[in-house]
């Protein structure tokens, strides 16, 4: 497959989230499916949002919607493993950002898992594109090159 992206290794991403797998991840197959990969997105990203102040789940007047979404497999993973998700910044546009996370095993050097996961921000009320607010695009640009803190 000629477009199957690099294998990225941990210094692509800036900022590292522990995730636990939980017994219902597992598929038939004995690994985790992929539409738990999804989810794991969506909390490494939210997550780092909310922990830093850049999001108030119920309050906040601008809102990231989630517009696209991938992830590409190298090797499955499978409960009880520990993961751990990095995080970085692809592309920081005005009002969109699409972040490259990376799921790795305990310690590993090279993702068996990596994704795109793109938001757009909008004003809550109106649900209308808006710039991304400058002090969360001062950390989003701390997340742009490898190994950036955020």
């Amino acid at each position: 497959m000629s477009g199957r992206p690099e294998r990225l290794a941990r210094a692509a991403f800036g900022v590292f989230r522990a995730i636990p797998t939980r017994w219902h991840d597992n598929d038939v197959y004995g690994h985790v499916n992929n539409v738990v990969y999804y989810s794991w997105f969506d909390t490494a990203v939210n997550a780092w949002l909310i922990e830093r102040g850049f999001l108030e789940i119920a309050g906040s007047r601008t809102v990231g919607l989630v517009v696209e979404t991938s992830c590409t497999y190298f090797e499955s993973v499978a409960f009880p493993e520990t993961l751990e998700l990095g995080l970085g910044v692809e592309r920081l546009g005005t009002s969109s950002v699409t972040y490259r996370i990376g799921v790795f095993r305990q310690g590993g050097e090279r993702a068996a898992a990596q994704g795109r996961f793109t938001h757009v921000y909008v004003d809550r009320a109106t649900q209308r594109p808006v710039p991304i607010p400058a002090d969360l695009r001062a950390a989003l640009e701390g997340l742009t090159s490898s190994g950036g803190s955020g």
